[in-house]
Formats: structure tokens, sequence, C-alpha cells
């Protein structure tokens, strides 16, 4: 199922990926995880990341995926976050035509409750100058890869890094 394709073959290759996600979480406690360069390089379980930043590139290497480079274009504490990175393994990010990842976090519960959808919107797709069946490769491998990390930012601001503990560590969950 992984590898059957959700486009129709003679559609065109969106330009923009969109998913939502519902979270039990406040909006601080979603935006230490999504903050994060590159916490979404993973396969869905998260991984200590080594993070350089010089200048306004931020290196993200995981011991899995290799090295990604980054850029912080927005971070607005806690409500949004948005990274521009190189998308289908391109190589640096001056190099390329580069996707923007932006995490936008809403509130969705009530004053007793808190819940919120955190959704994600990865842009860039139709600029990429690769050919077409390999931008509807990176297209499709992302849609379903999006679900999966929005999985895990559930997963992380309900129960913590390890399960139970605060997300970054702090005592207030912030």
């Amino acid at each position: 199922m992984a590898d059957e394709s959700v486009l129709p073959a003679d559609a065109p290759v969106p330009d923009e990926i969109e998913h939502s996600v519902l979270i039990g979480a406040s909006a601080e406690r979603v935006f230490a995880v999504v903050r994060e360069p590159g916490w979404f390089i993973n396969d869905g379980e998260y991984r200590e990341h080594t993070i350089t930043t010089t200048g306004p590139v931020t290196r993200v290497v995981d011991p899995v995926h290799g090295s990604f480079q980054l850029a912080i274009e927005a971070h607005e504490p806690p409500n949004r976050v948005a990274f521009r990175w190189l998308g289908g393994g391109l190589g640096e990010i001056s190099d390329a035509p580069n996707n923007t990842v932006e995490f936008v976090i809403d509130p969705a519960g009530t004053a007793a409750r808190n819940l919120v959808r955190l959704t994600v919107r990865e842009r860039g797709f139709a600029k990429l100058g690769l050919d077409e069946a390999v931008r509807r490769r990176n297209y499709e491998e992302n849609l379903r890869g999006w679900q999966e990390e929005l999985d895990l930012a559930k997963r992380l601001a309900e129960n913590g890094r390890g399960g139970g503990e605060d997300v970054d560590g702090g005592a207030d969950g912030t």
C-alpha cells in the first residue's frame, strides 16, 4: 500500500501538502515540539539530531537520513513556526529551489480542556526543477510522511519524548 500512488496518473503534482491533527495539549507544549529545526526528519519515531546554526542556515544531521539544511522563516511562539528546506536531496539550500514547511497551532478546545489543531503545510513542489516522475514520487512520499510526523508530534506533546516527561525537559511543560 505504501507504494500505491495517491495521485491519478494524469493529474499534475500539486504545489502544496496540508495535513492537520487534534492534540490534547496546550499550544505551548505543541510549539515546544515543532519549534525544533528538523524534528520531522525521522521515520515516525523521535531521534536526537545534531543541530548547528551558521548565520541564517541551520544544519540538521539525522543519524539515519543524513544532513539537511534549513532556514527559519517564521518563529511566532506559541502559534507558528516555518522552515525553508531543500526537499528531495538536491544539495545545499542555496543551490536549488526549496520547499517551505509551516506548522500552525490553533485553539480547538475550551478553557476547561487543552486541545489544539496542529496543521502542517509544505509548499514548493511545483518549483522544484525535477522531472515529473521524481517530483510526483517526492510529493507522494511526503504526503504519506506528514501524517506519520503529525502522529509523532501528537505523541510527543501529549506524552513527552520518553513517554511521560515534559517535551523539552521543563518542569512546566512549555
